[in-house]
């Protein structure tokens, strides 16, 4: 194995840190490596060909009054990259405005998601609640052959090679990015078009906005969407021709906030509602669709099929958890990201856009979520959605699922004992003729071997393990949110004769 340093961070986290989303599988890194020669075990398909790409939060700092969130971690991309047979390996520090005033500061300076505003130590902030640090650690996509990496409150979008990882700024759409509000965790890309959709929230009316930014990276269309009150919307979908919003009935504690505390409530008494718009509709076009009162944190998919939209994402049974008194106090604590407490369950939805009717269900009985799909079908029909499983009461999965959404048909593949994944990014093989004709891309981290792989699967056959391994120069923290990009999507990657060459790519 080839390996290069590329730089450490300092940080100040505590010798004897016992936090459990600071230590074990979710224990930070600090070096940036670049690796190539890769040990490899099996053989990297030729038919592989572009990146998979991974955020992580990744703290470098202790939590400024004590109360640390896993999600408050610093941004932290992970890229493995396949080209003729071979893989090259990096990861890089998303270069945030708040990274860099706290590494020049040597401490935290905002207070996480957990903590109370009035402790900040800076008066300006980010996110839809304020006073947050905008640490670019939740999600990653490709658009206009750029990386964006985003805040799951509302924040910048960071652009980075998706190659190299340099950071390369902030999105600016030509001076037209909704810098007050920013842009919500999940921006969608639609591979057809070249469009991204997004949506942003906060605590002022209109409390949320739709925009559209077109394949030259130019905002080109950007609306109003008035809801009640402030909400916690997290995902969107879209279809061919709509886009669809959220307006759950979990959020701020209306109560609450007139006394400056961001305390949630799930209000089982409000139905869930689906929005759905013209892709560039106007604010008086938006329909509302009443559903069972739940929180969807993640969409899988929308299409159109007649005169309906099909929708399918997470369906959560218990959004609000009791606390049980059942485990440690640190299980108790963060019962609400437990997949398995909160009974998330893949879910349909048909909106019916002549009557206005909806007719909802599972798709599936086994707690499952962060499901992905071949991204070139996005927005229209879709056949299988690949899933995460989850450890019983703590945020790892450990497991993948294949949910097969025509026959009810589910293949799944377990880890093993103390080894915990990432989300699985589908990646088609280049001049693959079906949806499923291709591979299933996912980093682990393995505790008792003390080490990290990137794992390869034929995306038709899951149940028979991982193809390929592929071993990383470190353990990696672990994470969530990831993408494929494909080398045909990526500038200047066909000049690129050798993985040595990989950091040279403008």
């Amino acid at each position: 194995m080839d390996i290069e340093v590329l730089g450490r961070m300092l940080s100040t986290l505590p010798a004897d840190d016992d936090h459990p989303y600071r230590t074990g599988p979710w224990r930070p890194q600090t070096t940036e490596w670049e690796a190539t020669d890769l040990h490899v075990e099996g053989e990297i398909p030729a038919d592989l060909d572009g990146v998979y790409l991974r955020n992580t939060e990744n703290p470098v700092h202790p939590a400024l009054a004590g109360v640390y969130h896993p999600f408050d971690g610093d941004g932290m991309v992970h890229v493995v990259g396949f080209r003729d047979g071979k893989a090259f390996y990096r990861n890089r520090f998303v270069q945030t405005d708040g990274l860099k005033a706290e590494t020049t500061a040597g401490g935290p300076l905002w207070p996480g998601i957990a903590e109370n505003p009035k402790a900040s130590l800076r008066q300006d902030g980010w996110g839809a609640r304020g006073l947050l640090k905008d640490s670019s650690s939740t999600d990653v996509s490709l658009h206009a052959g750029v990386a964006l990496t985003s805040f799951y409150q509302c924040g910048d979008l960071y652009r980075l090679n998706p190659v190299t990882l340099e950071t390369l700024g902030k999105s600016t759409w030509n001076g037209d990015f909704p810098s007050d509000v920013g842009v919500s965790a999940h921006p969608k890309v639609d591979h057809r078009t070249g469009e991204m959709l997004f949506f942003n929230y906060g605590k002022d009316a209109p409390y949320m906005h739709y925009g559209v930014v077109d394949a030259q990276e130019q905002l080109v269309h950007y609306i109003d969407i008035p809801l009640p009150g402030p909400r916690l919307p997290h995902d969107m979908a879209f279809t061919e021709n709509y886009a669809i919003l959220t307006d759950c009935p979990l959020f701020w504690i209306p109560e609450a906030l007139e006394k400056g505390k961001h305390a949630t409530r799930f209000y089982p008494d409000i139905p869930t509602r689906i929005g759905v718009v013209p892709r560039r509709g106007r604010t008086e076009d938006v329909r509302w669709f009443e559903a069972d009162p739940t929180f969807v944190l993640h969409w899988v998919n929308a299409y159109e099929e007649g005169e309906e939209i099909v929708l399918d994402g997470f369906y959560e049974e218990h959004p609000e958890p009791a606390d049980d008194g059942v485990g440690s106090a640190y299980q108790r604590a963060f019962r609400f990201l437990s997949q398995e407490r909160m009974g998330t369950r893949l879910h349909r939805w048909r909106l019916n856009l002549r009557t206005g009717e909806v007719k909802e269900g599972h798709l599936s009985d086994r707690v499952t979520e962060f499901g992905m799909i071949n991204a070139h079908h996005g927005g229209v029909k879709h056949r299988y959605t690949y899933a995460a499983q989850a450890v019983p009461d703590w945020f790892l999965f450990n497991g993948l699922v294949k949910h097969d959404t025509l026959t009810g048909d589910e293949t799944a593949y377990q880890f093993g004992e103390g080894v915990y994944g990432s989300e699985t990014a589908m990646a088609p093989r280049v001049g693959s003729t079906s949806e499923d004709d291709g591979y299933l891309i996912t980093i682990t981290v393995d505790m008792n071997r003390d080490l990290s792989e990137c794992l390869i699967f034929d995306a038709q056959r899951v149940e028979d393990g991982p193809i390929t391994r592929i071993r990383l120069p470190e353990r990696v923290s672990s994470g969530t949110h990831s993408t494929w990009a494909a080398g045909s999507e990526i500038p200047g990657w066909d000049t690129v004769d050798h993985m040595a060459s990989a950091v040279g790519l403008a």
